[in-house]
């Protein structure tokens, strides 16, 4: 059941593709994408069903995710190419994180960690809080968590600490 919900999500972002960004139907799909997102887990935790492919699908249908929305947001985003920058920084420090998950450990290792729930948590408000919070702030907010959540997943995948 947890891994229909997670590939239900990532058909909803597939899907956000075809959307005009903030219509009703991109709202109606990216929130239940996101909701998706935090049942899977809790549905694989209550029916005993947790697993290492599970786990890997939702690292997977989150990644699918975040880029559709990257492909979807940026280009209407009014941002300073500095935080483009930091966000390209951010992206490299997690490629630096998987290749150092298939040297260190010999496999593909994914962070479930305190620090990249809560990034993701704040990066799924962002379109939704367009309209009360400027977008500089948020990115900023947003870029700060994901900083910290990177560089911790790191040093946790290089101690072994997943």
């Amino acid at each position: 059941m947890a891994n229909t919900i997670t590939f239900f999500r990532m058909a909803a972002g597939i899907a956000l593709l075809f959307c005009p960004v903030f219509s009703p139907a991109f709202y109606a799909l990216y929130i239940a994408a996101g909701l998706s997102d935090m049942l899977d887990g809790f549905v694989a935790r209550k029916t005993d069903t947790v697993s290492k492919l599970g786990a890997r699908l939702d690292t997977i249908a989150d990644f699918m995710f975040v880029v559709v929305c990257l492909i979807k947001l940026f280009p209407i985003l009014s941002i300073p190419a500095w935080l483009y920058i930091w966000i390209g920084i951010i992206a490299l420090i997690k490629v630096v994180n998987i290749i150092s998950g298939f040297i260190v450990q010999k496999r593909f290792v994914t962070v479930h960690s305190v620090m990249n729930k809560a990034t993701g948590a704040l990066l799924f408000l962002l379109p939704l809080t367009i309209s009360t919070v400027p977008v500089k702030t948020s990115v900023i907010v947003v870029c700060a968590a994901a900083t910290f959540a990177a560089i911790q997943e790191g040093h946790f995948i290089r101690t072994g600490r997943e």
